[in-house]
């Protein structure tokens, strides 16, 4: 389990773009899959994007792909969200998750990961 704290969001205008970050402490993220959640007001958390410990084989919610790009340094313990061509409903705040598995399968559900992050938010208006 590792200690993950989330930066970067704020308040912007539909159209706009940020990166998001991820930054990971108390053990390397190397072999953990990483992933980034969402959270709107009195709604569940759902997934947006993952990415395996090599790098490989990011994968997305289909509503996000194409708009969002996952990315990880992992020299750095970092993990990032570019979010691009914002929309009022991607308002919500976004959460960094881990995992230590073996495997490169496709996790997507919150309860797949151990260590979360407390959230950053974002806000777009229009």
């Amino acid at each position: 389990q590792v200690q993950l704290e989330e930066s970067g969001g704020g308040s912007v205008r539909a159209g706009d773009s940020l990166r998001l970050s991820c930054a990971a402490s108390g053990r390397a993220l190397n072999s953990y899959i990483m992933a980034w959640f969402l959270q709107a007001p009195g709604k569940e958390r759902e997934f947006v994007a993952g990415i395996t410990w090599s790098g490989k084989s990011p994968y997305y919610a289909d509503s996000v792909e194409g708009r969002f790009t996952i990315s990880r340094d992992n020299s750095k313990n970092v993990v990032y969200l570019k979010v691009n061509s914002l929309t009022l409903e991607d308002t919500a705040t976004y959460y960094c998750a881990a995992e230590n598995y073996s495997s490169d399968y496709e996790y997507t559900e919150a309860a797949d990961f151990g260590s979360w992050g407390q959230g950053t938010q974002l806000t777009v208006s229009t």
